[in-house]
């Protein structure tokens, strides 16, 4: 039987994807085709499945360890390796937009942090990532904090808008987090001033 046709079996029997690509792996003893299949399996496109795979080949799937299957397939699934990309709408990706903004303006976000965002773009999960964003203060001397706030409003508002958040539970997170962004825009806005005046010059004396 194809690889690809066993790991969409197992899945369809409830095996999580790490799980089932450590039994493709321990049948097979081929790491890169097993997770391969399993990716396919999922429904990744061909194209992203290979760029995945060759990120993490040298590391993970080149020379595994002897019965390392179950942790490999752990890893390969904490690395977002088998996330299923989602289609975002315009509103969504406009979303995205201003939250890797906010990523640029805090200064010196955490790189466990960084990853954790791209899993949640890539899957869409849109409100966890705000909600992350929100409850990390930008660092004043490397970051932007105005700009941060601001645009965290932003893309507050835009969540509030629109049914990307499901549940009444999310909602209320997002109007609470919405609320915290505008308390510090107008608290930081207060403390810079205008960042867009410049006096006129002063008339020469004769």
């Amino acid at each position: 039987m194809h690889l690809t046709t066993l790991a969409r079996h197992a899945l369809s029997r409830g095996r999580t994807p790490a799980d089932t690509y450590a039994l493709l792996a321990r049948r097979t003893r081929k790491p890169l085709p097993s997770a391969r299949a399993v990716c396919l399996a999922l429904t990744i496109p061909h194209a992203e499945t290979t760029r995945r795979l060759n990120d993490c080949y040298d590391a993970l799937l080149a020379d595994p360890r002897p019965d390392s299957e179950t942790d490999t397939g752990e890893l390969l699934e904490a690395l977002g390796v088998f996330d299923i990309p989602k289609s975002l709408t315009d509103t969504e990706l406009t979303i995205v937009d201003h939250l890797l903004t906010a990523v640029d303006a805090h200064g010196s976000l955490r790189p466990g942090h960084h990853h954790g965002l791209t899993r949640w773009f890539t899957t869409g999960n849109l409100t966890t990532a705000y909600l992350s964003l929100t409850t990390t203060h930008p660092l004043p001397r490397t970051g932007n904090p105005t700009r941060y706030w601001t645009t965290l409003t932003t893309a507050g508002e835009l969540l509030t808008t629109t049914r990307h958040s499901t549940t009444r539970h999310s909602d209320t997170r997002i109007k609470y987090a919405l609320t915290h962004c505008r308390t510090q825009t107008t608290k930081h806005q207060k403390s810079t001033g205008p960042t867009s005046y410049s006096s006129p010059p002063e008339a020469s004396v004769r």
